[in-house]
């Protein structure tokens, strides 16, 4: 005789209390945290682009600033005498104070101010040399200016400046 079976419903030996079944239990909710690692990749790849566009602008604004003083001094070869010297000394301390904390180059003058245009260059070319008369020009006539080489001291002096620097990081110039 073929045999069938036959639910446990129809059974009156086996009653559903009497099973030992429990209750369906459903899987925990997914969290938002540990991210799965396709989306730390993501997570990398954005910070390195934003990290990439930052450091561009900061590039990019570094040489604006010196592009910008070279094409001024450019300018200034028209001029003449004292003229030239109060303008060029000008154009440096606009420089100056642009690449290094105000503080430490707004208050510098005279000898301190020469001797602070000198830290990149070899020699003494603003204390000793032909700089030098960006400190006896504007205030006295001074018969002959040397301007070629003035002219060049300052496009030197310009483009060696460091890069700028942020509010809070403190970067030693030498220059040498």
């Amino acid at each position: 005789m073929p045999r069938t079976l036959i639910p446990p419903s129809m059974n009156p030996s086996l009653a559903p209390a009497d099973l030992p079944l429990r209750d369906i239990h459903l899987p925990t909710e997914i969290g938002y945290w540990p991210l799965a690692p396709g989306w730390w990749l993501l997570l990398g790849l954005v910070f390195s682009f934003c990290l990439g566009v930052f450091l561009l602008m900061r590039f990019r604004r570094r040489r604006y600033l010196r592009k910008v003083a070279l094409s001024q001094l450019d300018s200034l070869q028209n001029l003449g005498g004292s003229e030239l010297a109060a303008a060029l000394s000008r154009l440096l301390r606009q420089a100056a104070i642009s690449h290094f904390p105000p503080h430490e180059v707004a208050g510098l003058s005279g000898e301190a101010w020469l001797e602070f245009l000198d830290r990149p260059l070899p020699g003494q070319p603003f204390t000793a040399g032909v700089g030098r008369t960006l400190c006896s020009a504007p205030y006295q006539p001074v018969a002959e200016i040397q301007v070629p080489e003035l002219l060049d001291l300052c496009r030197n002096w310009l483009q060696k400046l460091p890069p700028r620097t942020l509010p809070g990081v403190v970067l030693f110039w030498r220059g040498r």
